[in-house]
């Protein structure tokens, strides 16, 4: 089986984020002849004066189409002789942001596009900070439109300084800049004659190569169960997704938060029975003895995850509302679900220096540091340990939208959320005690 390499191209509006794509699958022979076709009628009244518009391959809606720009995330699946690939092509409109941010969620690496008339703009270091908040290691800068920067290299290496400046500011641990031409094709997947000052890999060589596999590194065994499966009185199951480590039938593990013991007494992938079990498989467990289970509970085994009711958070708000402190929302870490809310911002973060400001609320789009309050403890960790239960989503709990996604950087203390003035309310109502009797009681009401 081919390694696969899961990446997101980003970067900011009219980059070349789309036509880059589409030049690799078409210089890459990945098209069906129907594919192929109908590339060339729609481009014969494109923008392109008839030439070949190689962003109408992900760019599917008609909205897209007649706006020039990427609206949805766009995915891709191709396989060439070395790799198998999934590429998230994300729009680079700063509206659209948060649709960017789904599409790092997913990816080992991430291609950034820098307009080579242009350089780093304000939008290119949104979307690094994005994909290093969510964990992207792997970063490359594909330093487009060569053809209009007369393909100079002096040009390269001004931009190639600046990236290597806001690769400090990010600490990026894998960086590789590359100069192409997304639309004359010049190394993306042939090396290019027009730029000989350049002897480095072309994109698609460079994506083939890159080595991802064995990054992980957690720590344990962790699986956050998912469903708790009763076909029948006589078997009692708990199904999810292994995230890090493995486990055989026989030994033992610890329930969070309950904390409580127990043995695997069997293990199923799908319907087949298994001795042995390890990350990225969903599996069904039994375990030898009856302990507190539910949805939101994590099978852990030397893991060193954390119980806990409050934590900091790295949080990227996406919602059109600004965050208020007080206000509750639900809060998803891993597999559980429960209310929570932000006790306080503690500063937010300018995209283009990484300086911490001091605010008391959030825009839409805005990144800053935040506390964390959950209505019960929880299991979770900081995302450098473990990334699914360091990663979490907010979503407002009246119109069920997405208002926030973020990262775990710290466990705090397990203080209860303090109530708010707005999120409480006391009333004195009477009550007929009977007998002609009356007492007046006083009870907290809590506004969710």
């Amino acid at each position: 089986m081919q390694d696969l390499l899961k990446f997101i191209t980003c970067g900011s509006v009219d980059d070349g984020k789309s036509t880059l794509i589409g030049h690799i699958l078409y210089d890459a022979k990945l098209l069906y002849a129907d594919q192929e076709q109908a590339l060339l009628l729609d481009s014969q009244v494109g923008s392109r004066g008839g030439a070949i518009d190689y962003s109408l391959l992900l760019d599917g809606l008609m909205a897209e189409r007649e706006q020039g720009i990427t609206i949805d995330v766009a995915y891709r699946y191709f396989t060439t002789e070395k790799r198998s690939f999934i590429v998230a092509d994300t729009p680079g409109h700063e509206e659209y942001t948060r649709n960017m941010a789904v599409g790092a969620s997913f990816a080992d690496l991430a291609v950034i596009l820098v307009d080579a008339t242009q350089g780093v703009l304000t939008q290119t270091r949104r979307h690094a900070r994005i994909c290093a908040m969510t964990g992207i290691r792997h970063f490359t800068f594909a330093v487009n439109k060569f053809d209009l920067a007369g393909y100079d290299e002096a040009v390269f290496l001004r931009i190639s300084a600046e990236i290597a400046q806001l690769a400090a500011q990010l600490q990026l641990q894998d960086v590789a800049v590359i100069p192409v031409s997304a639309t004359e094709g010049d190394n993306v997947t042939k090396p290019s004659p027009h730029m000989p000052w350049y002897s480095g890999k072309t994109l698609l060589a460079h994506l083939e190569s890159v080595e991802t596999s064995g990054e992980d590194g957690e720590k344990g065994f962790t699986l956050p169960v998912q469903r708790v499966s009763r076909p029948d009185h006589t078997f009692r199951g708990f199904q999810g997704q292994i995230e890090s480590g493995s486990v055989s039938v026989g030994e033992s593990i610890t329930v969070l938060p309950s904390n409580q013991n127990a043995k695997i007494k069997a293990i199923f992938v799908g319907d087949s029975p298994a001795e042995r079990a390890s990350a990225g498989q969903p599996v069904t467990l039994q375990l030898d003895r009856e302990v507190d289970v539910s949805r939101g509970s994590v099978i852990t085994q030397n893991a060193g995850l954390q119980v806990a009711q409050q934590f900091s958070a790295t949080l990227l708000w996406m919602d059109d509302t600004p965050l208020a402190t007080g206000k509750e929302y639900w809060v998803k870490i891993g597999t559980k679900l429960l209310p929570g809310m932000v006790r306080a911002v503690n500063y937010s973060i300018d995209v283009n220096t990484g300086a911490q400001r001091p605010a008391a609320a959030l825009a839409k789009n805005e990144i800053a540091q935040c506390v964390l309050a959950l209505s019960q403890p929880a299991v979770l960790d900081a995302f450098c340990s473990h990334k699914v239960l360091g990663e979490l989503i907010l979503i407002d709990r009246v119109n069920h939208a997405t208002a926030a996604c973020g990262v775990i950087e710290a466990v705090l203390e397990n203080n209860p959320p303090e109530e708010t003035p707005e999120a409480v309310q006391r009333l004195v109502i009477p009550v007929d005690m009977g007998g002609g009797v009356v007492k007046q009681v006083e009870i907290t009401v809590r506004i969710l």
